[in-house]
């Protein structure tokens, strides 16, 4: 409780519920529940997001504006996407944005067909506005082109022995034999790229792209060992062009299906995505003075302490003297006793048996009445 208990400071730092709402909806949905307990409470929303879906929306949340462009998609039809630009002209791109793997029609195109191009061209427009710094986030793409599409988007050519142009598909790629990096745009070299992302896989092996992420994207395991291996040879001749050696062995290499070790070739510095956002956000200064964050995600389980968006907005707020509780969609119950150990509490959207579809609708009220409830506990002792 703060000093002032007809006045408590309380941060709202959830990430976003996919399929239903964004981390600033979620954010909303809360204040409005402990707003009916609370009314005079200093409410401080910080909506979060990890590098995935929902990173643009999050960043934004914080000022700046937005900007739709048409780019490939990943199945190469046309699709608006977005980029976003910071009030301190700090550029944002989320690939979930331009390759989702949500994405009905880029799903629809086999994932060996599947391309990041449209990332690049986005990229491109970035640079058009004058940004020079530039956050990209990796998670929840439905690629798997070792960012071949994403350098030719940039201005690269991949070249088959005759001299023609490869397309930048996994399928293509065991034709590659030189990469032209004449066209690659120059403003790169003067831009300081951040790749937001926890993936630590390297881009090919056993734990590599393909063999770890592929399945969820469409890879068949009869595609798993021909598909990286000419990732592999895609990625031996990128090495020789870039003069980039070590670049797909290094860590996070294979995060969104191999665009990481394109980033990496390309010097980008890579982050944790829940601390590029949290910084971003002013999370740290959210929560100084304050004795309560809610933070949650669509489903928690043992993987949310894994440097995911909940565990990340609670460290910041038990650093600073502030107790944390979980408000996710759903828990798996088995994870309860680890998350217990970080969370002051830890609840669930619904109390009781409910169709997806009605969670889904009533996502935003189930929130609001969960946060009441919480509220209540805390604050008015069943009062």
């Amino acid at each position: 409780m703060s000093s002032n208990a007809q006045a408590p400071i309380i941060v709202i730092a959830p990430d976003s519920f996919k399929g239903s709402l964004s981390a600033p909806e979620v954010a909303q949905a809360i204040a409005s529940g402990i707003a009916r307990v609370l009314p005079q409470a200093d409410l401080r929303l910080r909506p979060m997001a990890d590098g995935g879906e929902g990173t643009l929306d999050a960043l934004l949340s914080a000022g700046g504006r937005r900007v739709p462009l048409s780019v490939r998609g990943a199945g190469n039809a046309s699709v608006t996407a977005e980029y976003g630009v910071m009030p301190d002209g700090t550029g944002v791109l989320e690939s979930a944005n331009v390759v989702s793997i949500t994405d009905p029609v880029g799903m629809q195109t086999p994932v060996a067909e599947r391309s990041t191009i449209g990332l690049g061209e986005l990229l491109r427009a970035l640079l058009d506005t004058g940004a020079r710094r530039v956050l990209i986030g990796l998670g929840g793409s439905s690629t798997n082109d070792g960012g071949a599409g994403l350098l030719v988007g940039l201005g690269a050519r991949l070249l088959n022995e005759a001299g023609e142009e490869v397309p930048p598909v996994p399928a293509a790629l065991h034709r590659v034999a030189s990469i032209d990096l004449n066209g690659l745009d120059a403003r790169l070299k003067d831009c300081e790229l951040v790749a937001m992302s926890d993936v630590n896989n390297p881009l090919n092996g056993t734990q590599g792209a393909t063999a770890i992420f592929g399945p969820q994207k469409g890879v068949s395991e009869a595609q798993v060992e021909p598909l990286d291996r000419a990732i592999a040879h895609f990625a031996g001749h990128a090495h020789r062009a870039f003069n980039a050696s070590e670049a797909a062995s290094r860590a996070g290499a294979g995060a969104a299906g191999g665009l990481g070790f394109a980033l990496h070739l390309l010097g980008a510095q890579f982050r944790s995505g829940a601390e590029v956002v949290a910084e971003r956000v002013g999370l740290p200064q959210a929560v100084e003075g304050a004795d309560w964050l809610i933070t949650g995600e669509g489903r928690s389980d043992g993987q949310t302490l894994s440097g995911k968006t909940p565990m990340i907005a609670a460290q910041v707020a038990i650093k600073a003297g502030a107790t944390a509780s979980l408000l996710s969609g759903a828990i798996d119950r088995s994870a309860l006793d680890s998350l217990s150990r970080v969370f002051s509490g830890c609840f669930s959207l619904t109390f009781g048996p409910t169709t997806l579809e009605k969670a889904i609708a009533d996502a935003a009220g189930l929130l609001a009445d969960s946060a009441e409830q919480m509220a209540r506990l805390r604050y008015t002792h069943k009062g």
